[in-house]
């Protein structure tokens, strides 16, 4: 197996007496059944009111404070918010009293939000107090607490991470390879974890990597000798330890059994894959070797009702494995939606093997993109067909842009009367769509208007 690898009753009057009855109380019933449901409702849009409230605040404050950007700002607003600055504020103040400079409080709210609604006193100080007092100064405390701001998260082990992460910090900066000496706290639930990630920056893996899984909870780093061998086998398949990748292959192997291993391999083995593909898929994409059996062979089916051949899916996987993914209904999703636009089942059929990501695209981008193009620019929808990586392009940053200043062209009547070819405009790369359109012009008034539609600033 070490080879494969490698590679959730009574009178009426009565009766009619006990209806009367009967009827009052599940009139009071359905009452206070509504007025429950009411009151449920009630509540649930009060705190729903409550967190957007919340969210929008923690959004300002977070731009207004610390000068993020409203994109970065409401993406941790989702992990934490609060409605007023009193907590935050003291927390923010509490590391510019250490020395910690306003890009450096930045990278360690935008590292671990939590610490915003943390107690400056009782939680955050006393750990701050505690390093200091150890010998850690201003530099030395804002630089390791910047780069691994979730070491504040930790209660015992804090200062143990901490000093972890002092000796990579001042080892990587020598010119000379040094190898760690850290005294391991024998015995301690940390122990494990510090020997691995020793051993990961051994072989070269980078502080960005190695940090975020000293302070994590990744069981794939646990452990010795299941460690170990697993990581010798990732190691030996030649993924660089230097990429996401690596860790990503490191958890899978670590966590399947080899029986399970081999099951999955024989799954892709039926359905015409050689064992080398099975690997080399695996490197591109380690996850689809966790994928189920009946996931595998349904979306292998799936994809022949694309319009593919066996050979062709084949090849699809090998392109991109990440279709094993995508769920079934979004697969038949994306092909109604392009048979909707016009597509024939030849085109879907062409599209997937150019480009197998767009059988992935929400129906909302595919539907979007394509009437921009067909619809506003004119160009044929055979066109689409013939470029589908179109369709993954972003409509703000590159297509609008580009297809504005064609627009402009035109209009000036300086490109022709014809529209140029969608590929000559859209799937080059912007230097030569601005040497192309925009450079050859030489028009000193013309340059700049191009350049400015091309940069969003004007349409």
């Amino acid at each position: 197996m070490y080879s494969l690898i490698l590679h959730g009753r009574r009178l009426v009057e009565l009766q009619k007496c006990r209806s009367l009855r009967l009827f009052s109380v599940n009139l009071l019933q359905n009452a206070s059944a509504f007025s429950n449901s009411f009151a449920s409702a009630f509540a649930t849009d009060v705190g729903s009111q409550q967190t957007r409230k919340g969210q929008n605040f923690t959004v300002s404050y977070l731009v207004d404070s610390l000068g993020l950007t409203a994109k970065l700002a409401k993406s941790i607003s989702r992990k934490v918010s609060f409605e007023d600055s009193e907590n935050p504020d003291s927390v923010l103040s509490l590391f510019r009293s250490y020395g910690f400079a306003d890009s450096q409080i930045s990278n360690i709210i935008t590292g671990y939000p939590l610490l915003l609604i943390a107690d400056a006193e009782t939680s955050i100080g006393p750990k701050l107090q505690s390093l200091q007092s150890r010998g850690a100064s201003t530099s030395e405390l804002t630089e390791i607490l910047s780069k691994v701001p979730k070491i504040l998260g930790k209660d015992r082990s804090f200062s143990v991470y901490y000093d972890f992460v002092k000796e990579i910090v001042e080892a990587d900066k020598s010119s000379k390879y040094v190898k760690l000496c850290h005294s391991l706290p024998q015995g301690s639930k940390q122990e494990n974890k510090l020997r691995n990630v020793s051993a990961l920056r051994e072989l070269g893996m980078p502080q960005k990597l190695l940090f975020s899984m000293l302070v994590s909870k990744c069981p794939h780093i646990c452990g010795k000798e299941r460690f170990e061998e697993s990581l010798k086998k990732v190691v030996e398949m030649g993924f660089d330890p230097t990429t996401p990748k690596f860790l990503e292959a490191l958890r899978i192997v670590q966590a399947l059994k080899e029986e399970t291993i081999e099951e999955k391999v024989n799954v892709y083995k039926s359905l015409g894959f050689a064992v080398e593909d099975v690997w080399a898929i695996f490197k591109k994409f380690p996850i689809f070797l966790t994928f189920s059996e009946k996931k595998i062979t349904q979306t292998f089916e799936t994809m022949k009702r694309c319009g593919l051949l066996e050979d062709e899916v084949r090849l699809v996987v090998k392109k991109f494995p990440q279709c094993i993914g995508i769920s079934e209904q979004n697969i038949l999703n994306s092909i109604e939606a392009f048979l909707g636009l016009g597509f024939t089942r030849d085109d879907i059929a062409m599209m997937v093997k150019r480009n197998p990501g767009c059988i992935g695209y929400s129906v909302e981008t595919v539907k979007k993109k394509t009437e921009f193009v067909v619809k506003k620019m004119k160009w044929p929808l055979k066109a689409v067909a013939s470029y589908p990586s179109v369709l993954g392009y972003s409509m703000e940053k590159r297509i609008v842009p580009r297809c504005n200043v064609i627009k402009a062209l035109m209009s000036k009547r300086l490109i022709g009367r014809e529209l140029p070819s969608m590929s000559s405009v859209l799937v080059c790369t912007d230097q030569t769509f601005l040497n192309r359109y925009v450079r050859k012009h030489n028009d000193k008034r013309l340059v700049p208007e191009l350049m400015a539609i091309f940069n969003g600033k004007r349409e």
